[in-house]
């Protein structure tokens, strides 16, 4: 279904739409072979409070982003290759019911449909676009992950040194390495972590002297090594490559007001079966 669908224009006419409602704000996502399988509004557990986000599942990312007019504005488009996702099943907690973490290298963070049903068909969709492309490319699924953040109003205290109180005047920090909300003091040092940002980020205490010691062992690991043999095969250059990933938080044209794009009877999402 989804070889069928790449060049026909219904799938451009509703990729072209999608690209009209995040505006000069969002990237092209219009590619070939590229199809829009589905869409639906998620709520997802952002650092200070679960705010609403509308969701995009192509054959081959993720798109979300905040919404301003639904159906017509949307803007912080953020974009996530499904090669790096992996899925996790959640509790439900009081607040928040079916739940589920979208988890990549570089981000993970948690999300809720409005109902069980809805979480299943989420999760069998993007699973099957996973599988059907880590087929195709002959990858292994990804196994490092970045830890997802604990909300803000999760603890009133530092979750390392749990002596210092969170107020007004004190404020909360997250370590990028293991998500915990800490105080300044148990958070003054930076740490480089290319996986998730060109620049040192902020790193508890605890981390901090893990990825030393990590680094230490690496270093005498490499020592070790015996030296290598120069290639004079020329033309030669390694490949590398990267990837930005900017941070959450809440511009874009109109989207046909009289198109239906989608005609599934399931009203939280469209998808094609």
């Amino acid at each position: 279904m989804v070889d069928h669908l790449a060049n026909t224009e219904i799938n451009s006419q509703r990729i072209a739409a999608v690209e009209n409602c995040f505006g000069a704000s969002g990237q092209p996502l219009a590619v070939p072979g590229r199809v829009l399988l589905g869409e639906g509004i998620l709520t997802k557990e952002c650092r200070k409070k679960p705010k609403p986000r509308i969701f995009f599942l192509f054959n081959d990312i993720l798109v979300y982003g905040s919404i301003v007019i639904n159906k017509r504005k949307y803007n912080s488009q953020h974009i996530i290759p499904l090669e790096d996702v992996t899925l996790e099943t959640l509790p439900d907690t009081l607040q928040m019911k079916n739940r589920w973490m979208i988890k990549t290298s570089k981000k993970s963070f948690v999300v809720s449909a409005a109902s069980l049903t809805e979480r299943k068909e989420w999760i069998s969709h993007l699973e099957e676009c996973i599988r059907h492309l880590l087929t195709k490319t002959g990858r292994q699924p990804s196994t490092e992950h970045a830890a997802p953040w604990i909300p803000d109003k999760a603890t009133d205290i530092c979750m390392r040194c749990t002596q210092t109180k969170f107020s007004t005047l004190t404020r909360r920090h997250h370590c990028r390495k293991c998500g915990f909300v800490v105080c300044a003091d148990c958070s003054r040092q930076r740490f480089l972590m290319p996986r998730l940002s060109p620049k040192p980020l902020r790193v508890c205490n605890l981390c901090y002297r893990q990825l030393l010691a990590e680094k230490k062992k690496e270093a005498e690991a490499d020592r070790k090594q015996p030296e290598p043999i120069c290639s004079t095969i020329p033309g030669y250059e390694p490949s590398s490559g990267d990837d930005s990933d900017k941070s959450d938080d809440d511009k874009a044209d109109q989207w046909p007001a009289d198109t239906e794009f989608y005609t599934s009877e399931v009203s939280w999402s469209s998808f094609h079966s």
